[in-house]
């Protein structure tokens, strides 16, 4: 059963739309998991800001984000293929940029962003899924993070917790939201939840 999942993850293909800390970190998840193929999508560069959360170290600083994760995942699995497309997401390169992904990960910050990402991975082809965040600033109060399903659209967070000076991103909170994320395309590509006990 085990060499069948691994056989199953190392035949899909993902997408992640923004490395940054949902994304820099939910991508590592698949990779460790054995997700062979990752389409990892942002435009940013590594800034020192970034390390507090995001799946990056000092000496990367001034990289393209998707070329510095694409360094560190070789590092955990050289066999791992990470298509790192370093350019800005709109609603007309959506579709090109992850073209053949049976699951699309929303991993952006602002949320208009958000919304048209989901909207135009949705569209892609009546099989894409979407799994997407919102609703994970600040810490603690993890029990609260949950699941929607809504169709095509699995959405992990609270819905309520906004970034602000008061709430701001912690790498824990984020890291939980990362790999339920990471658990939700597990599920989606291996056909539901793992069986108790195993």
């Amino acid at each position: 059963m085990r060499n069948e999942l691994r056989k199953r993850l190392k035949s899909a293909r993902v997408g992640i739309a923004g490395a940054g800390g949902l994304g820099s970190n939910c991508a590592v998840a698949l990779a460790r998991a054995g997700v062979g193929h990752l389409v990892v999508a942002d435009f940013d560069v590594v800034q020192r800001s970034n390390l507090d959360r995001q799946y990056y170290f000092l000496d990367q600083i001034g990289k393209h984000k998707t070329e510095a994760l694409r360094e560190n995942i070789a590092r955990i699995d050289p066999d791992i293929r990470v298509d790192a497309k370093a350019l800005r997401l709109d609603a007309g390169n959506v579709a090109v940029a992850f073209a053949g992904c049976s699951v699309v990960v929303e991993a952006l910050d602002d949320a208009a962003a958000k919304a048209m990402l989901i909207e135009a991975a949705l569209a892609i082809s009546p099989e894409t899924l979407v799994v997407a965040a919102s609703g994970i600033a600040g810490w603690g109060r993890v029990e609260e993070l949950g699941v929607r399903r809504m169709g095509r659209l699995f959405l992990v967070g609270d819905l309520e917790s906004a970034v602000s000076d008061e709430l701001p991103p912690m790498a824990s909170r984020v890291g939980v939201a990362a790999c339920m994320e990471a658990d939700l395309v597990l599920e989606i590509l291996l056909g539901g939840s793992s069986p108790k006990g195993a």
